[in-house]
């Protein structure tokens, strides 16, 4: 499996590093360039591209930048893609954003706005880079982590599921891309360590926002 990874921060090296060592290959890239990734590649042991060259390269492709630079990613690349939405809203480095402040809409469906002609799949938004390579378990185990994924589309969720798996993950689908709110910023499901039945009691949790620490506010 190819994946294509746009954003080189620390998301996207963790995903690299789990990738790589699971057997995909992998294409990194950054807004900068490929010549900023060279110590990247070497201890990744992955490609590095352009962002044009990763998002073409890759079966998926994973975001992980910072959300306020969505309108900044060229719309042509990605079209026809399964892409990953790993991306969080954070106001004090995104700016605000009023639909979002309000609730009316989720960051991924401005991303899916954006690009369009993707097939956007909100996905390892809601986990800690710290905790990708070491909460990872293989199938049956009983102490699996479980991540929450969000899309309109079944086949592009398929795939994504099909990911997670093999990276060493349960996967519960909380459904349409609108409900990816369910596990922004702040959500009861957002970045905790639970189970695919404490994940989807999380998910469910409909109440008021619960900020626990200043990473998640």
């Amino acid at each position: 499996m190819r994946i294509g990874i746009i954003g080189a921060g620390f998301i996207g090296r963790a995903i690299a590093a789990l990738a790589g060592k699971n057997g995909c290959e992998v294409m990194l890239s950054n807004s900068r360039g490929p010549h900023t990734l060279a110590s990247s590649a070497a201890s990744l042991g992955c490609q590095v591209g352009t962002v044009e060259q990763a998002a073409s390269f890759g079966e998926l492709v994973l975001l992980a930048i910072p959300f306020g630079r969505y309108p900044d990613l060229p719309v042509d690349a990605f079209a026809g893609k399964v892409v990953l939405d790993a991306g969080n809203y954070y106001p004090q480095r995104d700016g605000q954003f009023a639909t979002l402040e309000s609730r009316q809409t989720s960051t991924s469906e401005l991303l899916a706005q954006h690009l369009v002609g993707a097939r956007v799949v909100k996905a390892f938004n809601a986990i800690l880079e710290r905790d990708l390579l070491t909460d990872a378990r293989p199938a049956g185990a009983a102490d699996r982590r479980a991540l929450p994924i969000a899309g309109d589309d079944l086949q592009a969720k398929q795939a994504v599921s099909d990911l997670h798996e093999r990276l060493g993950y349960d996967v519960v689908d909380a459904g349409a891309l609108a409900e990816g709110r369910r596990f922004e910023r702040a959500r009861p499901a957002y970045c905790r360590r639970l189970d695919s039945v404490g994940l989807r009691a999380a998910l469910a949790d409909v109440g008021p926002d619960q900020i626990e620490g200043s990473w998640r506010e």
